[in-house]
């Protein structure tokens, strides 16, 4: 099975930087997709942005040019730099990993890391 291992989260004032990480942890035939979602108190769960095994990035209109998602392959990880952070931003944000699942099944999977808090704020 698939495991997210997330950190990076906290508080920053307006304007401030995070760098968020989430590791991918487990056995699986294949990683198709990874990203961040986010949900703020009393809000649905949104995308922020993902990116493929072959590098397409997708992001949400509201973070574009001010947060950007990277992978390390080989470390089966994604990061999620977010600069020029508004109070707007404040949420619990959360890893998702799409994949195929290892031997003999090959199930399509789709996991969620246990999020992290980001607080904007002065």
């Amino acid at each position: 099975q698939v495991q997210l291992v997330e950190s990076g989260g906290g508080l920053v004032q307006p304007g401030g930087s995070l760098r968020l990480s989430c590791a991918a942890r487990g056995s699986f035939f294949r990683l198709n997709a990874m990203g961040w979602y986010r949900q703020a108190p009393g809000k649905q769960r949104e995308l922020v942005a993902t990116i493929t095994g072959d590098g397409t990035t997708n992001y949400a209109d509201r973070v574009k040019d001010r947060f950007t998602i990277a992978r390390d392959n080989a470390r089966n990880t994604v990061y999620l730099q977010m600069n020029s952070l508004r109070p707007e931003d404040t949420a619990v944000y959360y890893c998702n990993f799409k994949g195929i699942g290892s031997a003999p099944l090959y199930r399509n999977l789709e996991v969620w890391g246990q999020g992290t808090l980001v607080t904007v704020s002065s």
